[in-house]
């Protein structure tokens, strides 16, 4: 599996997907994952689950997408590849997409972990990889408890060199809504003195599913997948400023990529 980061883009090669993933995107992304995950947990559960491993994880689920036709393209890269302490990755949640693909774009420049719902470690077999990545869980039904957890493992997990992602949205969704968007992320790394980078995110090709599987929803490879890098904002003052940078990044990149035609394969 190769992948690289020319100048800190990237885009997806031209291909031609075969007549079953064309027609079945779905089920042979979904086949394909389980068997990415299952390897990734067997060595996570004998405690030999580590960072080159999570990003060649990473790296598969994203061309086991390509496989399927989806067109994933990133840019800004270079905004951190530079960047020499730890920081605070602040992006809109779009969909489990992002959760799987991250690792594989960020972890060759920079270790880090993922703020993430208390649920993720109690996948089955799926929870041995995110227990070995020491992620901070959040309950997300008390939003003062959180924000408390956050800030104190935040701190943490930043002392020892690894940057934090944090999804601000309390839920995974398609439209961006600032109101819901909160500074938790910005409350972060004004309290650990490491800067925000911005990270735009436009994943809907991976569904939302329901119920016990709504983190697994229809893979549509009509949609493209985009991931942009903002610079990194050293946080003054309160921080307000900030955080309305934050929110017009990513707002601008969400309002231009809805003018970008879909895939046609």
């Amino acid at each position: 599996m190769t992948f690289t980061l020319e100048k800190g883009s990237y885009h997806s090669p031209n291909k031609k997907i075969n007549f079953l993933p064309k027609t079945f995107p779905s089920i042979f992304f979904y086949v394909r994952l389980f068997f990415i995950v299952l390897k990734a947990a067997g060595r996570a559960k004998r405690g030999l689950y580590f960072d080159a491993d999570w990003a060649k994880s990473s790296v598969e689920t994203l061309k086991s997408l390509e496989n399927v036709g989806v067109e994933i393209n990133i840019s800004g890269f270079e905004n951190i590849q530079s960047l020499q302490k730890p920081c605070v990755f602040v992006g809109n949640h779009m969909s489990t997409l992002e959760t799987f693909l991250l690792p594989g774009i960020i972890l060759p420049c920079k270790r880090h972990t993922f703020v993430i719902k208390q649920s993720l470690v109690s996948y089955p077999i799926f929870k041995h990889v995110m227990i070995s990545r020491d992620p901070i869980c959040l309950s997300r039904t008390n939003p003062r408890e959180d924000l408390k957890i956050t800030l104190e493992e935040g701190q943490k997990r930043l002392a020892k060199g690894l940057s934090v992602v944090i999804f601000p949205q309390t839920t995974r969704t398609t439209e961006f809504d600032p109101e819901q968007f909160n500074s938790i992320g910005i409350k972060l790394a004004k309290k650990s003195g490491c800067p925000v980078v911005p990270i735009a995110i436009k994943s809907d090709s991976w569904g939302n599913g329901k119920g016990q599987f709504k983190d697994f929803g229809k893979i549509d490879p009509l949609k493209k997948v985009f991931f942009a890098f903002g610079e990194p904002l050293q946080i003054k003052g309160k921080g307000q400023e900030e955080h309305n940078e934050v929110i017009s990044f990513i707002s601008r990149h969400l309002d231009a990529w809805k003018n970008v035609g879909k895939n046609s394969f």
